[in-house]
């Protein structure tokens, strides 16, 4: 049976952005920065200013790991 916390990411959208992938992983954002650079949690890379956005999926993966 699904918790309240399934559920919730399940409404989150396709790809979050750094913040709110800070949101949902309870960390800050250079931690964030950190696992993207180690490799934990890759991070795409959009716009001139290449900013970071996270797919759904690998946060959702992330957690379940951390379970």
């Amino acid at each position: 049976m699904p918790t309240n916390h399934d559920k919730n990411l399940s409404a989150l959208p396709d790809i979050l952005t750094l913040q709110q992938a800070c949101d949902v992983l309870n960390c800050h954002p250079n931690t964030l920065r950190k696992w993207d650079n180690k490799g934990l949690l890759k991070a795409m890379r959009f716009g001139t200013r290449r900013d970071r956005r996270y797919r759904k999926e690998d946060i959702i993966k992330l957690i379940s790991r951390k379970r």
